[in-house]
């Protein structure tokens, strides 16, 4: 079945980093487009940073661009997502998904909890 497995959240003082992992299996990682989503309480869940199949093309949210760069490793099925110079607006739960696919619905991970603190 469909795996998704985020690590590599933690708590963080202002101005630190964190890479995020997410292993996957149960698919065929390279066919997918892969995104980062967080989600806040009380917020709706938004998209972070997306790459395209063959990790060419990535796109990113205003408010993270210059900041978070996303990887991916089709070779060992894990996408990445590198944060750096956080700030507490960043503290979220940070799920990964696979995109959705010609009649394949998306699919989430469970999420990793990142917290941006002094």
């Amino acid at each position: 079945q469909v795996q998704l497995v985020e690590s590599g959240g933690g708590l963080v003082q202002p101005g630190g980093s964190l890479r995020l992992s997410c292993i996957t299996s149960g698919f065929t990682f390279s066919l997918y487009d892969m995104s980062w989503y967080r989600q806040s309480p009380g917020k709706e869940r938004e998209l972070v940073a997306g790459i395209s199949r063959t990790g060419d093309s990535t796109n990113y949210a205003e408010s993270v661009k210059d900041r978070f760069t996303i990887s991916r490793d089709n070779a060992t099925k894990t996408l990445s997502l590198q944060m750096n110079s956080l700030k507490p607006e960043d503290t979220a739960v940070y799920h990964c998904r696979r995109d959705p696919g010609i009649g394949v619905p998306g699919y989430w991970g469970q999420g990793t909890q990142v917290t941006v603190s002094s």
